[in-house]
């Protein structure tokens, strides 16, 4: 046990974790060059196609030591770098004794990588500064070397100088897991504590835990439980990670490992979750804290007799993506579906993306939005988290909603043009601090309905790509919110109501009228877009009705004869408005969802 190493890899999004991660498979000959392909840990097409890690990915590596000849086996686990995937790297990091924290030569210390470290510091994992990517021609190594020692107070001799591409100081970054990182403290010969840190489903074998053992030993047929839900298991197959699974017939203190025990339900295991032994039970571990979700959406199959495949598909997924939290709802425009927890926006793309690729489910998702607190004169308190929640306006007393406290770290060039951006979603400047002369880190009191749209991707494009964002909720406060109605020829469309600030509900509502006049098919009947606020309409398009030319059969002739004709054809077109339904099709309903 002296010899297991348990570390993960933190960082930044694109600061090359996934890169490093190959050199040291590549270093201690875990995947031959046959195998090998860049970031051969991201195993999902869609981490491939866009480049960013999605999922934590451990894999077990033996590392044989020039110096002493020793074996040592280290338990590496790479984390996604976007903090919309945090959670991710949480339950990582409570697998571990040490984290290899990585920082971008060129790029420097960036917001994720403060608050990734953060979170390494909480559960006391030892540090390994190592400073990437030193090969390329823009990287500044004296000044991010100075910013890591203001940030962690490392000495400069304890940074490793390294490059996932070229393989630089990889032999380094052995020898400091190996000198600084503890071995895993536990005993052997107590009753078993094994805590899962993630799972997957397998369609043959039923669900695959991952899972590190803190006290005891797991041998192969042994009787399991676990300890939440209470369920009791046989191990059929126990084993370590390595590029593939391999099947043990022990796995004792310290190690990581995975356990298939047959399990075909999803709900019978919980990541968080303790397993212990039948015969000698141990107490359960202290899991991680529950999610806490930030956008809500609702998910709707096109198909409504999809209902059951999609409940199944969000429960196989949920397993392999903790963060996901969903409960069922309904909607009188698209039936029966979910309202589904997210971490952020590209949380909610990858999760709609996942459903259509591994699960062959093609789904609606209506307008994101956040949860908000109500008090309604009569002393109730209502968390609302949809549209048709709230109460009638002369029922309310207050409404709250989220805020959170936005960390953006920038170069000074950019500062004006993110203090625009800030005020416009209505943020309150907080703090403002110079790292470097050439970094700034400025702090904004925002409400978090503000970022759901669009913000980052507009953080992005104000800052050239330079600004880095980072955020944590902080509270509640009192907000003015009304409830904005869409209505096609007065029927209202539940599924493009939103819950919006009242000096942003006319925006907003021209915004959508304009692009539902773009996006639906003219009717043999007009059509009346209106967004409204209670009974006022706050904005309106109209979009003309097909019409016959009536009058061509009229050659010459008095005009009588042709105001007769149209007045007849005008009598139809009222006629059908009071009988025409306005179908809304599907692809105006995810259009309007990407307001620019």
């Amino acid at each position: 046990m002296k010899n297991i190493r348990n570390f993960c890899v933190i960082a930044h999004i694109d600061h090359g974790k996934s890169t490093l991660s190959d050199r040291l498979l590549e270093y201690t000959k875990t995947i031959t060059d046959r195998e090998m392909q860049d970031q051969a840990l991201d195993n999902m097409d869609l981490e491939r196609e866009r480049g960013i890690t999605i999922k934590s990915h451990a894999i077990q590596m033996y590392y044989d030591r020039p110096s002493d000849n020793n074996m040592y086996t280290f338990n590496l686990i790479d984390t996604p770098g976007h903090v919309d995937f945090s959670y991710e790297v949480s339950r990582s990091i409570a697998a571990c004794e040490g984290a290899l924290l990585l920082v971008d030569a060129s790029q420097g210390i960036q917001a994720q990588t403060i608050s990734n470290l953060y979170l390494a510091i909480e559960h006391d994992l030892e540090i390994i500064p190592v400073l990437n990517k030193v090969d390329m021609e823009s990287a500044m190594v004296d000044e991010v070397s100075e910013q890591i020692i203001d940030l962690i107070g490392c000495e400069l001799e304890e940074i490793i100088l390294a490059s996932g591409k070229t393989g630089q100081g990889v032999p380094d970054i052995m020898e400091a897991i190996v000198n600084r990182i503890p071995a895993p403290e536990g005993d052997p010969e107590a009753p078993l504590q094994a805590l899962i840190f993630d799972s997957v489903f397998n369609p043959y074998r039923g669900v695959v835990a991952y899972f590190r053992i803190l006290n005891g030993s797991l041998h192969k047929g042994e009787g399991v439980r676990f300890v939440n839900t209470g369920k009791e298991y046989e191990a059929d197959e126990i084993g370590v990670l390595r590029m593939t699974q391999e099947p043990q017939q022990k796995l004792s203190a310290g190690n990581v490992g995975y356990i298939i025990t047959g399990i075909k339900n999803s709900k019978e295991i919980k990541v968080g979750d303790t397993i212990t032994s039948i015969e000698q039970p141990g107490p359960a571990i202290q899991g991680f804290e529950d999610v806490k979700p930030m956008v809500f959406a609702g998910i709707f199959p096109l198909d409504n007799d999809d209902f059951e495949d999609l409940r199944d598909s969000l429960e196989k997924l949920q397993l392999n993506d903790a963060s996901l939290v969903y409960e069922p709802e309904t909607s009188a425009a698209l039936g029966f579906g979910f309202r589904c927890g997210f971490l952020g926006m590209l949380h909610l793309e990858i999760v709609q993306e996942r459903l259509y690729r591994e699960f062959d489910m093609d789904v609606i998702t209506t307008v994101p939005n956040v949860s908000y607190n109500v008090l309604t004169k009569k002393g109730e308190e209502l968390v609302v988290r949809t549209p048709s929640e709230l109460p009638e306006i002369n029922n309310i007393d207050y409404v709250e909603e989220p805020y959170i406290n936005a960390q953006i770290i920038t170069k000074p060039d950019y500062i004006g043009a993110i203090m625009t951006l800030c005020m416009e979603k209505r943020g309150i400047l907080t703090k403002q601090h110079y790292l470097t002369p050439e970094r700034v880190e400025l702090s904004f009191d925002l409400p978090l309905a503000e970022i759901v749209f669009d913000f980052y991707d507009r953080l992005k494009s104000v800052s050239r790509g330079y600004a880095s964002f980072d955020y944590q909720p902080t509270e509640y406060r009192e907000t003015d919110l009304v409830k904005l109605d869409i209505r096609l020829n007065q029927e209202p469309v539940d599924a493009l109501s939103a819950l919006v600030h009242r000096t942003k509900a006319e925006a907003f509502g021209r915004q959508i009228c304009k692009k539902l006049k773009e996006l639906l098919p003219r009717q043999q009947f007009v059509i009346a877009i209106q967004a409204a606020v209670g009974a006022k309409v706050i904005a309106r398009e109209t979009i003309s009705a097909l019409r016959k030319d009536v009058t061509a059969k009229c050659y010459g002739g008095d005009i009588t004869r042709k105001r007769k004709l149209l007045e007849k054809q005008k009598q139809g077109k009222r006629r059908m408005r009071q009988v025409g339904r306005v179908e809304v099709p599907q692809k105006a309903f995810l259009d309007v969802l990407k307001l620019d």
